[in-house]
């Protein structure tokens, strides 16, 4: 790995010790084995390094996601089973990189002020739309627009759940709580 790599790596490790408002230049110099002059040279900023950094973060869980979900999916589980399933692993990522999801607020409030982040992040948040209709509800991949419409639900409550759990975990919902209430709303919708 390059420079540029090596900081990466080692901004994404300073967020999931320190956090996006802690972590300072030294810090990422530290877990990277790089120099200071390489931040400037690379991200040119402290700022646009952790912001990359926030990214590369989401983008590594999306893909582990992902890959539980195609897993959920060919174990012949039920939408039910592999919702629990995908909710209990996300509030397990909750507790083991509380700082990083913290951060996605960081992230929310930089795209605001930049566009280029905001045009990052809203991509981001397109592409896990459609992957969440997609792998969990099994939404036909042909069929963008319903896997979009079933995705922007989904993600609305990750975001949701994500703000509970980290202002009070101990009241946020359990997995098995959220599936029965989708349950439930989905009975009244009929």
């Amino acid at each position: 790995m390059g420079h540029r790599e090596d900081l990466l790596a080692g901004a994404v490790r300073c967020l999931r010790d320190k956090g996006y408002a802690k972590t300072t230049a030294r810090d990422i110099v530290a877990a990277s084995g790089t120099n200071l002059a390489s931040i400037g040279y690379h991200y040119g900023s402290v700022q646009a390094l952790l912001n990359a950094a926030v990214i590369q973060a989401m983008d590594d869980f999306g893909a582990q996601m992902a890959l539980a979900m195609r897993g959920a999916g060919e174990a012949g589980l039920s939408t039910a089973a592999r919702l629990e399933r995908f909710w209990t692993q996300l509030i397990d990522s909750f507790r083991t990189s509380r700082e990083v999801w913290l951060a996605t607020f960081d992230i929310f409030a930089v795209a605001q002020r930049d566009p280029g982040v905001r045009a990052v992040v809203a991509e981001g948040l397109e592409d896990a739309r459609v992957m969440w209709g997609q792998l969990i509800y099994g939404v036909d991949p042909a069929d963008l627009q319903t896997a979009r419409a079933v995705g922007s639900v989904h993600q609305a409550l990750v975001s949701g759940l994500l703000a509970q759990w980290l202002i009070s975990p101990e009241q946020a919902p359990a997995p098995a709580d959220l599936v029965r209430g989708m349950q439930v709303i989905a009975a009244q919708l009929t």
